[in-house]
């Protein structure tokens, strides 16, 4: 599974951003399908997450702010509203399912860079 982002970008605080990530070729639906994200010096965190069945679950700082969709076609996004500097990371997109022998896979996509300046 390869994952594809995009979508990152300079914003100015209080501005707009929608992150995509997609899987082209794949003609199964993920379990989870998440966005992380990793701000120098510190760790990886998770912002948002949708299910299969469309259950989202978000970080306490991006609530009411963020949100994440999926087009059900294997392509998800998070729509960013009303950025703050303190959003400014690298974002990664991730994905979860149970193979054919019931073994959990986990793949990552590559970091698309969101810089917010105040």
């Amino acid at each position: 599974v390869q994952l594809q982002a995009s979508g990152g970008g300079l914003v100015q605080a209080g501005g707009s951003l929608r992150l995509s990530c997609a899987a082209p070729g794949i003609d199964f639906k993920f379990d989870v399908m998440a966005w992380y994200r990793q701000a120098p010096g510190n760790q990886r965190e998770l912002v948002a997450s949708i299910t299969r069945g469309g259950r989202t679950n978000y970080a306490d700082s991006v609530k009411d702010r963020f949100t994440v969709s999926t087009d059900n076609a294997n392509a998800f996004y998070l729509h960013m509203n009303a950025l703050k500097p303190e959003d400014t990371a690298v974002y990664y997109c991730n994905v979860a399912f149970m193979n054919s022998d019931l073994n959990p896979q986990i793949y990552w996509g590559p970091g698309t860079l969101v810089t917010v300046s105040s």
